[in-house]
């Protein structure tokens, strides 16, 4: 067990947990939060026109506002994704609103997509220098009918999409009422095209519920291909409860430990499912090499990690990356295009 492990982390789980992360997201920002980088020739890769030195970043929903941009590649993550970033600002649900569920090492949130707003988020972002790859993860505002969705992604996406890498269409998150009727074929076919017509040249990804139906996911697969989107990020949190049955757990999406099987389900069959072009993002229950490993044999091309580095903490990642290399090496993998979907049968 690490000092984090032993000493950190047990003083910082006193804490109110979305105090504990403003304060870390905060030492981060400064530079006073800082872990080691690695690097590996066997882990590097051109996506969609851009150069990834790993395939780790950092899930969106800890760095929302895009605070600490320029100190996410000294923890060791190969790309950040910021947001979600809603066109207006907005604060978000009632707290407490993040809880912690250390028995299953997994987090329960239900923040609402509390936001700065996308122009002083886009002002950040003018001034950054990550040194590695930037997603936005963009949503609308609570107020907003889904059937004026559309203008709250496209008011944001303008805004942002040109300081970024690529741009994420949020309609999964399980906090904001309604939002996850716009994953149902006929409003999401509407939505994109609105996007994909107005903003041709954004390298666009939609991001999708662990809990969709079999149907539900070949609507999503269909859709995105129509429209041809760059990509599927697989997945967002979960109102199931695995695992978790019979235990008393707060309201809201489920991340972590527990989520790995339903997240990994998802992505399995998208991978099965898509065109070789489509760009696939595992997040969901990244916790050690092994699960990192696992998602990217079931398909990722990229991966992402929020609740495991909570659980980890700043070392976690370059650890990570080592050991996964150390296993690509030990089975014979040279190349991450080699490991992508092998465990995947056909």
């Amino acid at each position: 067990m690490g000092f984090y492990e032993a000493v950190v982390r047990p003083l910082a789980f006193r804490l109110d947990p979305e105090a504990t992360h403003d304060l870390a997201l905060r030492l981060v920002s400064t530079g006073a939060l800082r872990g080691k980088r690695f690097a590996h020739e066997i882990l590097e890769q051109e996506l969609f026109g851009v150069r990834f030195a790993n395939p780790l970043g950092l899930a969106a929903g800890f760095d929302k506002n895009g605070i600490a941009l320029d100190h996410w590649a000294n923890l060791g993550f190969g790309f950040v994704e910021v947001g979600t970033v809603t066109p207006l600002e907005q604060p978000g649900n009632p707290k407490p609103r993040l809880f912690r569920l250390p028995k299953h090492r997994a987090l329960v949130n239900r923040l609402g997509f509390n936001s700065e707003g996308c122009k002083l988020v886009a002002s950040r972002l003018s001034f950054a220098r990550p040194g590695i790859p930037v997603g936005i993860n963009v949503g609308k505002n609570r107020d907003t009918p889904n059937d004026r969705a559309a203008n709250d992604y496209l008011r944001a996406l303008r805004t942002l999409s040109g300081r970024a890498d690529y741009a994420v269409i949020n309609v999964s998150s399980p906090n904001t009422v309604g939002l996850r009727e716009l994953q149902e074929r006929q409003a999401l076919e509407d939505l994109l095209s609105q996007v994909s017509e107005s903003l041709p040249d954004v390298k666009l990804f939609v991001k999708v519920s662990p809990d969709l139906t079999p149907s539900q996911l070949t609507d999503v697969v269909e859709v995105a291909h129509k429209r041809r989107l760059t990509g599927i990020i697989a997945s967002n949190t979960t109102l199931q409860r695995p695992g978790l049955e019979g235990e008393s757990c707060p309201s809201g999406g489920l991340s972590g430990q527990p989520l790995a099987p339903l997240a990994d389900a998802v992505l399995e069959e998208l991978y099965r499912s898509c065109d070789r072009s489509m760009t696939l993002i595992g997040v969901g229950g990244i916790m050690n090499a092994d699960d990192l490993f696992r998602k990217l044999s079931l398909g990722a091309h990229l991966c992402q990690i929020y609740t495991g580095w909570v659980y980890g903490g700043p070392a976690l990642v370059p650890q990570l990356l080592k050991r996964l290399v150390a296993r690509m090496e030990t089975e014979g993998f040279r190349s991450l295009c080699e490991l992508r979907g092998s465990a995947v049968k056909p």
